[in-house]
Parts: C-alpha cells; sequence; structure tokens
C-alpha cells in the first residue's frame, strides 16, 4: 500500500533554535518537541519528568462526589461491593485495581467479568442478578455501563444501588445511576476527557482517598495496572495518560504487583525494559486471551494475586490461551481475506463490511485492524449466530466510527464505543442495509486523500547525525503512542550496501550508506521489498532510530517505516 509522505507542520526555525539553546538539545531533539507542541521551557520540563502531582482534582468529574460518598459508605459500614468490569484488558486492569485498592482499605469486594459470548459487553440482567444473590448493596460499574438504561433500572428495582464509571460515548439517554463519572458526558467539566476505562477508575480512587483523608501517594502503587489498562486501550498518551503510562512503567519495570511480573517473565520479556509496544503486542494480548474465548476471570485473578505459585500457574493458562488465539486469528484472518477479494471493490467501497457465521467473536476485533493494516479502511467484522450479529468496528484516522455508526442506530439492536473502535449487535436480515448505509455515510464523510494513509515525519537526518546520545534523548519523550508518536525521521539519496536479505518471517534486512556513515535497516514484514533494495540503489528512506540489543551488545539501527 503506498502511503504519503508529510512533516509534521511548517516549523519556526527560531523557536526550534531557542529550544537547542535553552536545553542544550541537538536540532532533531528540538523539532520534534516543537513538532509535539512544546515550545516553552516549563512547559519541556513538565512533560519529560511528570509527577502525580500534575493530576486533575477528581472532583472536577461530575458526580464524582456522590460516587466517592457512597463507596465510603460502602466501606464504613463492611456491605458488600461488586466490581462489574468489560472483559477487555482496560476493563480486567479497572477492576483489578479497584479490587486491590478497596481490599487494602478493609472493603468487602468481589468482581463480576461479563461472558463475551452468553451476555456480551456492557452491564448485564444476569450480572445484576448475581450481585443481589451475593448480597451487595452496590455495584460499581469500570469500562462500562454509560448506555445501560434499563439494566441500571433493574438493579434499582432489586434494592441494588449503581454507580457507573466509564469513558465511553453516552447514549441519548444516560442511566438513572446513583452517579454517572463519564468525561464524555456533555455536561461534565472536567479538563481531560481522554481517560481509558482503567483511568476514570484511579480517578475514583483518587477521590476516596482524598475524602478519608490518607496519603496522596498511598495508590501510587496501582500504577502499573493503570499503565497497562491505558495503554493496551491506545488513548493518546497526553495529560494524565502520559503521567499514568510514564509512572506506571516505571513501577513495572522495578517492583510491580507479582501476576504482572510473572506474566512478564511467562511471556520472555526483560523486567527492566517493559516499554509501550511490549504492553500493547505482548501482555495486553495474553491478559485478552481468555476473555475473548471464555471466560475472563482468571486474568483477574492473575492480577490481584500475591500468591507466586497461584501466578505462576494462571500465567502459564493464559499463554496457552494466547497461543490457541492466535490459531484462530490467523484462520479468521485467512477467511476474511477470501472474503474481501470476493466482495469488496475499492473503487466502490470506503469501508469494509464483513459478516459469516463461524467466526469466533472474541476475535474479530483483532481481525478487524489487521485488515485495516492492509486496506486502510474502516472495518466491521460481524460474527452471526441463530441469526443474530454480534460486531467489531474498528476506524482510520479522522473518521468518528461511533459518530457513523450512530446514522445506523435503528438498525442495531444494540452498539457502543468511542471514535476509533465500537461493537455493535444487529439482526443478520439487517446487514445488507447496513453495509449500504455505512458505505454512504463514510463515502459523504471521507475524502479520496483521508484513504490514503500518511506517514508524518519529524525532521530529515543526515545519517552521520544519528548515535547512541540522540537516541538516548529521544527516548526521553517515551512513552510513545498516539499523540505522541515515536519521533519518525527522513534521509534522501541514501546507498544500499552489502547484501540485504530475508530473516525471520519475512523481514528485510540491510545496510544504507551516506558519505562515511553506514547503518543497519530492519524492515518487519516488507521481504517484498527485497528487489528495490539491491546493492548500490540509491533510496528515500523514512524510518525509527533506536538501540538494538543482542547478547549484550548493542548496536545503532534503523526501523524502516517506508522507501521511496
Amino acid at each position: 500500500m503506498k502511503s504519503r509522505w508529510e512533516f509534521c507542520y511548517p516549523f519556526d526555525g527560531e523557536v526550534v533554535t531557542g529550544l537547542m539553546e535553552k536545553l542544550q538539545v541537538p536540532r532533531p531533539v528540538a523539532r520534534v518537541l516543537y513538532n509535539r507542541g512544546l515550545t516553552e521551557e516549563d512547559a519541556v520540563r513538565g512533560f519529560l519528568k511528570p509527577t502525580t502531582s500534575h493530576l486533575h482534582d477528581p472532583f472536577l468529574m461530575r458526580d464524582m462526589d456522590r460516587a466517592v460518598d457512597r463507596v465510603v459508605q460502602s466501606l464504613r459500614e463492611r456491605e458488600e461491593i461488586l466490581l462489574y468490569g468489560d472483559y477487555d484488558v482496560d476493563g480486567i486492569t479497572a477492576v483489578s485495581m479497584l479490587y486491590l485498592f478497596l481490599k487494602d482499605l478493609g472493603g468487602k469486594v468481589s468482581f463480576y467479568i461479563p461472558d463475551r459470548a452468553t451476555e456480551g459487553y456492557g452491564l448485564s440482567v444476569s450480572g445484576i442478578e448475581e450481585a443481589h444473590r451475593r448480597g451487595c448493596g452496590l455495584i460499581l460499574t469500570v469500562d462500562c455501563g454509560i448506555t445501560s438504561v434499563a439494566e441500571v433500572d433493574r438493579a434499582q428495582s432489586l434494592g441494588v444501588d449503581v454507580i457507573v464509571s466509564d469513558h465511553h460515548e453516552p447514549g441519548e439517554q444516560i442511566p438513572e445511576a446513583l452517579a454517572v463519572v463519564d468525561p464524555k458526558r456533555s455536561d461534565c467539566p472536567y479538563p481531560f476527557k481522554e481517560l481509558a476505562g482503567v483511568g476514570v477508575a484511579y480517578k475514583i480512587a483518587q477521590g476516596i482517598i482524598h475524602r478519608l483523608e490518607l496519603d496522596p501517594g498511598y495508590i501510587e502503587k496501582y500504577l502499573d495496572l493503570v499503565a497497562i489498562g491505558s495503554a493496551a486501550d491506545i488513548v493518546p498518551l497526553i495529560d494524565e495518560n502520559r503521567i499514568f503510562v510514564k509512572i506506571g512503567l516505571e513501577k513495572l519495570n522495578s517492583d510491580g504487583l507479582e501476576g504482572i511480573m510473572t506474566l512478564i517473565e511467562t511471556a520472555g520479556f526483560h523486567i527492566g525494559r517493559i516499554d509501550v509496544g511490549n504492553i500493547i503486542y505482548g501482555l495486553a494480548p495474553r491478559i485478552n486471551a481468555v476473555g475473548r474465548l471464555g471466560q475472563a476471570t482468571p486474568a483477574v485473578e492473575l492480577l490481584i494475586t500475591r500468591n507466586h505459585m497461584q501466578a505462576q500457574k494462571i500465567a502459564r493458562l493464559l499463554e496457552e490461551e494466547n497461543r490457541r488465539r492466535k490459531e484462530i486469528d490467523a484462520r479468521t484472518l485467512d477467511e476474511a481475506l477470501q472474503k474481501i477479494e470476493e466482495e469488496y471493490d475499492p473503487e466502490r467501497d470506503a469501508v469494509i463490511v464483513l459478516a459469516r457465521e463461524d467466526w469466533h467473536p472474541g476475535v474479530i476485533g483483532i481481525v478487524a485492524s489487521r485488515i485495516i493494516e492492509r486496506f486502510y479502511r474502516p472495518t466491521v467484522m460481524i460474527s452471526i449466530e441463530n441469526g443474530v450479529g454480534k460486531g467489531s468496528a474498528r476506524s482510520i484516522p479522522n473518521f468518528d466510527i461511533h459518530s457513523a455508526l450512530k446514522s445506523c442506530s435503528d438498525l442495531f439492536l444494540q452498539f457502543g464505543g468511542h471514535k476509533y473502535a465500537a461493537g455493535l449487535t444487529i439482526e443478520a436480515s439487517h446487514i445488507p442495509e447496513f453495509k449500504h448505509r455505512f458505505n454512504e455515510i463514510t463515502r459523504s464523510t471521507l475524502s479520496a486523500e483521508d484513504l490514503i494513509p500518511k506517514i508524518f515525519i519529524d525532521d530529515e537526518l543526515e545519517l552521520s547525525e544519528i548515535n547512541m546520545d540522540l537516541i538516548r534523548m529521544l527516548e526521553h519523550l517515551a512513552p510513545f503512542g498516539p499523540r505522541n508518536s515515536r519521533p519518525c525521521f527522513v534521509s534522501y539519496r541514501a546507498q544500499v550496501v552489502g547484501e540485504p536479505r530475508i530473516v525471520g518471517n519475512n523481514h528485510l534486512k540491510f545496510r544504507v550508506r551516506q558519505n562515511d556513515a553506514v547503518l543497519d535497516v530492519i524492515a518487519f514484514n516488507r521481504g517484498d521489498d527485497l528487489n528495490r533494495t539491491q546493492t548500490g540503489n540509491p533510496i528515500d528512506l523514512v524510518y525509527y532510530v533506536e538501540e538494538n540489543r543482542w547478547m549484550d551488545r548493542s548496536t545503532l539501527q534503523l526501523k524502516m517505516k517506508d522507501l521511496q
């Protein structure tokens, strides 16, 4: 797929020079800071060394005072609290974090994660009835509940209070719960709207600590869970999310919770080197695996256990489930690609909507994301069973998929989500009409330019400018993710030297020279470009700079994004 290369935006050379002088950094680092909107010295220093003192007052969030008072009442009266979470990493970490926090305060707490296959997403009647059976006086939802109007009414009819905490887009009606804590509420004045579900849960914990007049640092011991949930949910890594993930990663790499440390060990990663990429592509899929294929309860049990033997047992289970999930992923992707070949016309279709009866509903979201990587179109995958389809929708930049689905809401039994990811339930007979209408909405919203992937470049480098000092300085800008992407550079007219070769599973490895500087290049999943990188060929290269660690040896390496 051909991409368009674009520099982030024109820059003010005087401001960049000023940053170089004030911060004593080379031009590429100053240019990256400028591209991230960091032009003042104090802002840069706060960005590089964020602390929890920079977090916003939790009571700025609508209904936070009511939620906190009700939880504190339960703690004081020793009332049973049920934490009701979603079955993805965000929901699992949010449940685990609040469970440990409330237990450590002496609370009577249990948790409930719905079954993906039988209950689906969100607060369910069966979950509410289970809370009533357990004698719980309070249900606290995390990462779900904002559209659960009827379910909240059912809980109240049973005499069970509900606090909804969520970060998804509200529907037409807000549930009539005791408190509804969601920064995306239109009437919520909270200054940062992009928290993950685990981030909202942490704000509740902050509020409880304040109300009980305890040391604010008491809850920082749970930040490794907040980091994992926030990174896995692909929220923008700015403002509070950056604080959560940066400080949480520091904890994760030193003295994280027993279950997390065991999971890292089982996955074959190295404590001390865990970054956002390791979470997204390594830890998160393992935590997700049991919930995708069955019950997510073991994942919570792993994260809350303080018993090493139990942690090892559950971590091995997650590892095995993740292997099984990968096999199902691969088979589903092959079947989806076959349907695309039969049904998709890039000249006609601005979206890809695929439906089939035997797809596992737990993996279709992953497969939808893989399809976007190949075709760069908003994608909806639907698994049909007994005449009802359960779908996962994924989007591309500049397209609000939740808003687009809302325009088709009359066709759905249920839907919800946010800008780039959503879920839906639809009668199978309505899928053709949905496909037609969704395509029309997308075509009227997206231009031809929007359907071409873009690579945003921070600066042009000469290869001779790349050294370990530059890499070390750039790493201080981590954690990288949405709204704080890994710095990306371009070098023109570099010459391929040596013998390019394919390594691993279709990865391309070669070397480039520019004047007297020679560097290694790795291009993952780009084996098809071997013919474009023949010895002596001049190429323009877009890449990240990184340190390649192998067998206790470190070398400079360019991680290729694209070439021309």
